[in-house]
């Protein structure tokens, strides 16, 4: 049976005296706990109800063991895929059967991005250096669903599977002027990428073909120190005077038009 990172299982059968049975399950803990629950819990059964407890014992282990081997083993490659496929039904509701995003609701496009971008993203939420701000709706609604994956191998199958997805895109629903925007993004282009493609060594995502709507929200929140004020999250501290650069909601506007133009880059 495969064992959850998250929980040390214990499971034991014995018998007691004529024909005694038992099954206990609980979360391994100190010894003590584990001397309590030594103790004999059940009545003698007769020895013709051997074979039914038998049996009931080890449909229990089958089921038990095929629950642990979904959220604990090191899967294979093949195994990965499917497993990351089935985690991502959480998401679909907000980001899309695609990662196409619904702005309706604050979720971006996801589809396409980088698998480590999204993986370190779901482990910022998962320790609190991500959605912890009150004034970080959308983030705080991401925390739980990160923290559901229970598995550093959960967080990695979804985020390859993300990373499988075709990249997609809202019509743009900002305007700006892109020129403007090109002298702003020359402060950028030494992490991001002069096209916006991102710099894995940078530990930089890509931007091209992210919605323009999520890029002006994540500078705003870098700005008011909604998101990148917290020690767990070095990459978002740098993003912060970055974005404090931009002097007002019009220079924010204007180079996400200019990271709007980056269309090629992003297929």
């Amino acid at each position: 049976m495969c064992v959850s990172s998250q929980a040390i299982w214990y499971l034991r059968f014995r018998e007691y005296g004529r024909g005694v049975g038992r099954l206990s399950l609980f979360s391994l803990g100190s010894a003590a706990k584990i001397r309590r629950f030594n103790k004999p819990m059940a009545r003698p059964l007769s020895v013709t109800a051997r074979p039914l407890l038998t049996s009931l014992i080890t449909w229990t282990l089958l089921v038990l063991g095929s629950t642990f081997g979904l959220s604990g083993c090191r899967l294979g490659a093949a195994d990965a895929a499917s497993r990351g496929r089935e985690l991502f039904e959480t998401c679909v509701p907000c980001h899309g059967q695609a990662g196409e995003g619904n702005p309706e609701i604050g979720a971006p496009n996801i589809g396409g991005m980088q698998a480590w971008y999204i993986e370190t993203q779901l482990r910022k939420f998962r320790a609190g250096a991500r959605g912890m701000h009150f004034n970080d709706t959308e983030g705080m609604r991401m925390r739980p669903m990160a923290l559901s994956l229970m598995t550093d191998q959960n967080v990695e199958a979804v985020a390859r599977y993300v990373a499988s997805l075709p990249s997609s895109r809202q019509a743009p629903a900002l305007r700006g002027d892109p020129k403007a925007g090109a002298e702003l993004f020359e402060g950028c282009d030494s992490c991001h990428g002069p096209a916006g493609e991102g710099v894995d060594e940078a530990k930089a995502p890509r931007l091209a073909g992210v919605d323009d709507w999520y890029l002006a929200t994540q500078l705003r929140k870098f700005k008011s120190g909604v998101r990148g004020a917290d020690v767990k999250d070095p990459e978002g501290r740098l993003m912060r005077p970055m974005a404090r650069s931009l002097p007002d909601e019009n220079a924010i506007r204007n180079v996400v038009a200019y990271i709007e133009s980056f269309k090629s880059k992003a297929e």
